[in-house]
């Protein structure tokens, strides 16, 4: 052993510094370790690198009303699937590359399988048809997550649950859980009809005194933000999710009087506030796209090229970032945009031109 680890020891009253057995041996098992260590291929500690990617295999395929298709799938060996709460939703690979977001409404945190239903859109993105069109039982589903960004409160006692159509997909779970919690909650549940209500019936079991069903055929019309709103009090908290009409009638029904939060997840994109028209340019492809006042870069981009990936269009997935070159973007995101990236299904320019990678 080197004299110059027993040089740096402190001196004893005569000046001399002992060496002490005890170190000495483990300070010679340590070196044989480690020589056995570096002689060998085995790696001390390792990196266990994270699984995002699972993939499931359809169980159950049910057309629960004429348009929305119903998909339970569950672990490809049997096990357990990740563990989630009300209101979260998975991201879903389809075969074509798209990327799709879809709420789990099955009982809460239930891992043995997992349940999404799917309204089918003629005139939308594709996504849903390829989801009706695409999975049968046995086949394979990928999907990320589940992730969740429509909780349900804690500490919230008095709550209202407004549900719009397939709005009702993060809301039964939440219901649920606010049944076995033991909270004051009532919903109201519209649709155009009951026929087209998706998993009407479960939403109505939970506590049939306590939702208040509005088809709008049986009661002649839409309802009104005041027919949504009619049990909520100052201190009730709202959970509404539904078309974009739906949203903005309860957020303005609600008012500045309310003690309580509003909640609310889209499934549509919202309309564009505020916007200002600019000009894109696409540095790979040498094109520059005209963004008017009311739409997004997203759109643009579609109508020059339908592949473009996406997915939330609401500015918190990430599916859609990309490198901004030069220019001043106006971020409107929530997927945490750098100054050097844009999320193009919200994000725009104050005017003048932006440059992406794209």
């Amino acid at each position: 052993m080197p004299e110059s680890i027993w040089a740096s020891r402190p001196a004893d009253i005569y000046g001399r510094r002992k060496r002490d057995r005890l170190y000495t041996a483990l300070w010679g098992l340590g070196t044989m370790l480690s020589g056995f260590a570096a002689a060998t291929p085995w790696t001390p500690s390792r990196v266990v690198p994270v699984v995002r990617t699972r993939t499931a295999v359809v169980t159950k395929r049910e057309l629960i009303t004429p348009d929305v298709v119903a998909l339970t799938f569950a672990d490809v060996d049997g096990g357990l699937l990740p563990s989630w709460t009300p209101g979260s939703h998975i991201d879903v690979q389809l075969p074509s590359g798209r990327r799709r977001q879809y709420s789990l409404c099955g009982s809460p945190g239930r891992r043995t399988d997992y349940r999404i239903a799917v309204r089918r859109i003629a005139d939308g993105g594709g996504g849903s048809i390829e989801m009706h069109d695409a999975f049968d039982v046995g086949d394979p589903l990928v999907f990320e997550g589940p992730r969740n960004a429509f909780y349900l409160g804690g500490d919230e006692h008095d709550v209202l649950f407004v549900i719009g159509g397939i709005g009702v997909t993060p809301i039964l779970s939440m219901m649920r859980a606010a049944q076995q919690r033991g909270m004051n909650w009532r919903a109201i549940y519209a649709g155009r009809s009951r026929e087209y209500m998706p998993l009407l019936d479960e939403v109505v079991s939970l506590a049939p005194e306590r939702v208040t069903v509005w088809a709008d055929d049986e009661r002649g019309g839409f309802a009104t933000s005041d027919d949504l709103l009619a049990a909520a009090k100052p201190a009730t908290a709202v959970y509404v999710c539904g078309p974009t009409a739906m949203l903005e009638s309860v957020r303005a029904g609600r008012g500045q009087h309310a003690k309580a939060p509003l909640h609310y997840e889209r499934f549509s994109p919202p309309p564009v506030v505020d916007g200002i028209p600019f000009e894109l340019e696409l540095a790979r492809s040498q094109r520059v796209l005209d963004v008017a006042a009311n739409r997004s870069a997203l759109d643009v981009m579609l109508d020059a090229d339908p592949t473009t990936a996406y997915s939330c269009r609401q500015g918190f997935c990430g599916t859609c970032k990309v490198r901004v070159i030069a220019g001043d973007v106006d971020r409107r995101g929530r997927a945490g945009e750098t100054d050097g990236e844009m999320l193009v299904c919200v994000s725009r320019a104050a005017g003048g031109r932006v440059v992406i990678d794209a």
